[in-house]
């Protein structure tokens, strides 16, 4: 079973995510991390994130990147946002992504592009949003939680301006799939969020198992 989860940036679609493969017993990629453990090698290596030649040289990564908290951390979100507009970029993780999807018994993936791109024939596909605002309150609170002093107003422009990026980019450009489920947690707790989150894909699955696709 392959279970997608998109979203933009602090919707709680990797909380959710998370959640899921705990509870139906499945391996969890953040896909997110890969562009910036791409965005992580490019500063390291003092290279150009705008340049689709150096964000390309930085795709070679080693998994144990993946585990660095560093990767975290709002500075390298900014320039993973700059290196995920990169469409050789994209092509150079597809397979990468691809291969944790299919997987023996399946897999949850969240990113940007998972039910579009990625594994466009999952079992079930979420699509987790909330408004601007909320998502800037909670990165901010995530980012003072971790010693990082940002003002509020500073998040919440970075937020629209990777939404804008990730919607106009020309290749899997941020969007709902066609046959995704829509969850809103702008005003749910983080449990009731997960809850609504299995109920739809225990439905899905319901439905699809009803119908002779399960």
């Amino acid at each position: 079973m392959i279970i997608a989860v998109d979203g933009p940036a602090a919707s709680g679609k990797g909380t959710i995510a998370r959640a899921l493969a705990r509870h139906y017993g499945l391996p969890h990629l953040d896909t997110g991390l890969l562009y910036r453990a791409v965005a992580a090698t490019v500063l390291r290596e003092e290279l150009d994130p705008e340049k689709e030649a150096d964000a390309v040289a930085s795709c070679g990564f080693p998994d144990s990147l993946l585990d660095d908290p560093q990767l975290r951390t709002d500075d390298i979100g900014k320039v993973a946002s700059v290196v995920s507009a990169h469409p050789l970029v994209r092509a150079a993780l597809l397979q990468r992504q691809r291969r944790f999807a299919q997987q023996p018994g399946g897999a949850v993936l969240d990113g940007r592009d998972i039910g579009t791109v990625i594994a466009p024939d999952a079992d079930v596909k979420l699509f987790v949003k909330a408004t601007p605002t909320i998502r800037a309150q909670r990165r901010h609170a995530e980012l003072r939680k971790a010693g990082q002093n940002v003002s509020l107003d500073r998040v919440l422009a970075d937020i629209r301006a990777r939404d804008d990026r990730d919607a106009r980019r020309t290749q899997a450009p941020l969007r709902q799939a066609d046959d995704a489920l829509a969850l809103d947690t702008s005003f749910l707790s983080i449990e009731a969020a997960v809850q609504r989150a299995i109920s739809l894909v225990d439905t899905r699955l319901a439905a699809a198992s009803a119908t002779g696709r399960g």
